[in-house]
């Protein structure tokens, strides 16, 4: 009988030639073979695993353990023969292995936490409630990714102290101390039939010489006083695998905050360095370098790349928290923080080197991760993997590793590598010690006695001294390569104590400082913004958060995908949807992010004016939408899943013409005919000002006016479609016409938009008196000179200025779009003017005249509001011709 179920099978050859330990086993167990034939075509599931051992329900531990370790050995060999023969893949292998551990556990937990009628059962002495212990799985088992000879990594913990209720009373630890040894045997003990998995308990609080169990307030404890920096790393993959809801959440409550910094933190790099370097040190002493896993180009060097960027930015980016090794550089490249070319050879690399851990597991079920050393098995591994031959194979393991190792060293770089070649600032000064004011003079400084005093003031003043230590060295490290650095850009004694501002602001951060000082080239960069523009130092020293926008040129100059943009800042958002002031900061962080990308495209050149305020418009627009969402998520007593309300932009945000630093003119719309509708969207309305205008520890979006309403000031805040209308057609000012002229629906209900772009056009349609018209214009002109005197420097207000010509295009579109509906189109001021010309409203030349004008104007206004420099006659006196013909043209059109 035996003879004839070892008959060879075509699916177990294969398996068979490259496992000894299949081989043994199906010697052992001849049924097993038959049984792993006929369902080698199907994954084994979990379903199937329960199956399996609830088909004959255990009466004792030796009963359990026999059915675990019986489970263990019919996955092992479905495994093994599905993955000889290409029938599963890395996924199924991880998944089936990690499945098998949770049924496991939960099995032999369920068993082993029975009641005992001597103890009774542990009661928490703050709830009086039943308390039962939390398996929490680490390591490869927390992030479902365990190998197939895999130990697991695991951590007994229970929430709260007290004593159980039985005859014989004993503490709620001894009672889990005991429970925590029985399921270890029931799952770790070897015996004539093998263990189901080895069972580390290293990584609990105090390792081997700790308390098997311990409750919250003991975790607490330890993590507050003695958690290190590896433990941070160990715990990024930490999963409770038993427990009921609302202990598994205060268990990650107490987690979280020691894994993930609410800020980003760069001093993971240096944590992390040390951690790898200590791993490399043991890998070389043990001669260990062929071993897939902690070598060189190893599985380890993927996994550290993918945590950093977890320890660095989990913190404020929920989506950098998945375990999974492969989920988590997918998101790297999805957000930009690594490149698609180099996730895509990191996940190849990842699958190669997991299928070859898992076939050298596969020779003796050992847990070994080393590549053979016989020439026998290393052709049993390359034939598994798909190659004639070990050369074959080793070249093609050798190239991943290289890659893997060299993405490794990139992202690892030790600063003085960052720092360029011949750059020795830091060794020829230190930048507090006295008589350094001819090296600065010599560098080019041309207040170098001023940048000693200031140098001196700051390591006299209280700030410094009382600086942590490590923050102090990373500050007396980045300043000498900083003012070299300086040296480099125009006007370099302002530049730097612009730069000296924001170290003093950042003094007592050490995520900031370590951010520069393991990224050397970031000062370059930050030397340059700052030397260009007043207006951004400011915003970058407000907002430090945003130097780690400095790290990657690529994403800083990238051209924006709103539509993609708006999918991440939403699902990050959804992510926080329990606090409302993580929201508000989540979206405060990503319109800074996005407005410092684009002023830093704008300073480089890389964009057109009228492409920024494009950019700029959209962006505002993306934000309103999503403050509209999140209000209206958060308002009470809704009466429908999406108001009928919708958001309109005046004035720049109307007419797409944003500056970095405008405000936006809104006025706020409905079409909702409920009892309660007014009252609704007028709550609405406040939530969504208040999102928008409230200043946080992150900062404010947006200054809101909402004077263009119906009836300005004195008016409801939020308008029906129909009110609106009517206010529109029988009451509105001609200003009011004026200023609808750059009105654009820009958020919310898309019908309620529709409604309003069909009121504005009919608004704008309407047949009007020219020359009543003219006199209403130019008496609306004359107002404004009341206010704003045309001073020949000021290039918004100054005769055949910006004021002028907008009012010119307003003109025009009140006064002929009955005739010309194309004048409706909210294209912008430039356009019109080509579209009145067409129509013969006015000449060509007047019409390129006023074009050329408005584009120059517009530009020295942002120059100068961004350069911070005053503007002077001799800066717009190449204009003049074109002013002077838009003067003409407006005593052709508002006539004396």
């Amino acid at each position: 009988m035996t003879d004839q179920l070892l008959e060879p099978q075509p699916l177990l050859v294969a398996a068979q030639a490259h496992s000894r330990y299949l081989q043994r086993l199906f010697l052992c167990h001849p049924q097993l073979a038959q049984l792993t034939v006929e369902q080698a075509q199907q994954p084994f599931t979990r379903q199937a695993m329960l199956e399996q051992l609830q088909a004959n329900p255990a009466t004792s531990d030796e009963a359990l353990s026999l059915q675990l370790r019986q489970l263990r050995q019919a996955v092992m060999a479905r495994l093994i023969v599905r993955e000889i023969n290409g029938l599963s893949d890395l996924t199924e292998a991880m998944h089936t292995i990690s499945d098998l551990a949770e049924v496991a556990i939960e099995r032999a937990l369920a068993w082993v936490s029975q009641p005992d009628e001597r103890f009774g059962q542990p009661i928490g002495e703050e709830s009086g409630t039943v308390q039962e212990l939390i398996v929490v799985g680490m390591g490869k088992l927390g992030g479902r990714e365990l190998n197939v000879s895999s130990d697991i990594d695991l951590i007994f913990i229970y929430p709260e102290d007290g004593e159980t209720n039985g005859r014989r009373k004993i503490s709620n630890h001894e009672y889990f101390v005991n429970i925590g040894k029985r399921l270890i045997r029931l799952i770790g003990d070897t015996d004539a039939n093998g263990f189901v998995f080895r069972v580390d308990m290293r990584l609990r609080p105090f390792g081997d010489s700790g308390p098997l169990v311990c409750s919250f307030a003991a975790l607490e404890n330890y993590l507050l006083t003695q958690g290190r920096e590896w433990e941070r790393y160990a715990w990024i993959k930490g999963r409770a695998l038993t427990g009921d809801e609302a202990s598994v959440k205060g268990l990650m409550d107490l987690i979280t905050p020691f894994v993930y910094r609410k800020y980003l933190d760069y001093g993971a790099y240096q944590s992390m360095r040390e951690l790898h370097s200590q791993i490399r040190r043991e890998v070389e002493r043990k001669d260990r370098l062929d071993n897939v896993k902690l070598g060189p180009g190893g599985i380890r060097e993927i996994e550290f790349i993918g945590q950093v960027f977890q320890l660095i930015r989990g913190g404020r980016n929920k989506t950098l928290r998945s375990r999974a090794s492969q989920q988590i550089l997918a998101q790297l490249a999805e957000q930009g923080h690594l490149p698609d070319e180099v996730v895509t050879e990191l996940q190849a690399a990842y699958v190669f080197l997991r299928d070859v851990e898992h076939r050298i597991m596969y020779l003796d079920d050992a847990q070994t991760q080393m590549l053979p050393g016989n020439s026998e098995d290393q052709q049993r591994l390359a034939l598994s993997m798909g190659f004639a031959n070990w050369d074959e194979f080793r070249a093609q393991l050798d190239a991943h590793r290289h890659l893997v190792s060299k993405h490794f060293e990139e992202v690892f770089l030790q600063p003085d590598q960052n720092t360029p070649q011949g750059n020795k600032a830091e060794e020829q000064i230190d930048a507090f010690s006295e008589g350094n004011t001819p090296y600065y003079t010599q560098l080019g400084y041309q207040q170098a006695a001023e940048i000693e005093r200031r140098l001196s003031a700051m390591q006299d003043s209280s700030k410094y001294r009382q600086m942590p230590d490590r923050c102090r060295r990373r500050l007396d490290s980045i300043l000498p390569n900083l003012i070299s650095t300086t040296a480099q850009f125009d006007k370099p004694d302002a530049t730097l104590m612009r730069l000296l501002d924001l170290l003093d602001a950042i003094s007592r951060r050490e995520s900031y400082l370590a951010l520069l000082a393991e990224h050397p080239q970031t000062l370059k960069r930050l030397a340059s913004l700052y030397s260009a523009s007043p207006w951004v130092s400011e915003y970058l020293t407000r907002h430090p958060i945003l130097l780690d926008e400095l790290l990657d040129i690529r994403l800083l100059h990238q051209v924006p995908d709103w539509e993609k943009l708006g999918r991440l800042l939403r699902h990050e958002m959804q992510e926080l949807a329990d606090d409302v002031e993580a929201r508000m900061d989540c979206l405060r962080h990503f319109q800074h992010s996005q407005i410092f990308r684009l002023v830093s495209q704008d300073l480089a050149e890389l964009l057109p004016l009228e492409k920024l305020s494009d950019h700029l418009s959209d962006l505002a627009d993306l934000i309103l939408n999503v403050a509209l969402e999140q209000a209206w998520q958060d308002l009470p007593n809704k009466h429908r899943e999406h108001p009928s309300f919708a958001i309109i932009g005046y004035g720049k945000l109307g007419g797409k013409e944003l500056g970095f630093a405008s405000d936006l003119d809104i006025v706020y719309l409905y079409d909702d005919d409920h009892p309660s509708a007014a009252d609704i969207y007028a709550r609405l309305a406040k939530r969504i000002v208040n999102w928008l205008t409230s200043m946080t520890s992150a900062g404010q979006l947006y200054d809101i006016d909402l004077r263009l309403r119906p009836n300005g000031s004195s008016g409801l805040l939020v308008s029906t479609v129909e009110a609106f209308a009517e206010y529109q057609q029988k009451s509105a000012w001609v200003w009011e016409h004026q200023a609808i002229t750059r009105a654009r629906y820009c958020a919310g209900d898309r019908q309620v938009g529709a409604a309003f772009e069909q009121i504005r056009h009919q608004v704008l349609c309407s047949n009007r008196n020219v020359p009543d018209l003219q006199a209403e214009v130019l008496n609306m002109r004359n107002k404004m000179l009341e206010t704003h005197p045309a001073l020949a420097s000021d290039v918004k207000h100054r005769r055949g200025g910006i004021v002028d010509i907008e009012f010119i295009v307003q003109f025009l579109i009140l006064g002929y779009s009955a005739q010309i509906p194309a004048l409706t189109a909210n294209s912008g001021n430039i356009a019109l003017l080509d579209v009145a010309a067409k129509h013969t409203l006015l000449s060509t030349d007047a019409a390129e005249q006023a074009r050329t004008a408005y584009r120059e104007l517009r530009r020295l206004q942002h120059r100068h509001r961004l350069n911070g420099t005053a503007l002077d006659l001799a800066m717009i006196a190449p204009i003049e011709p074109q002013l002077a013909a838009v003067q003409t043209l407006w005593q052709q059109l508002f006539p004396a």
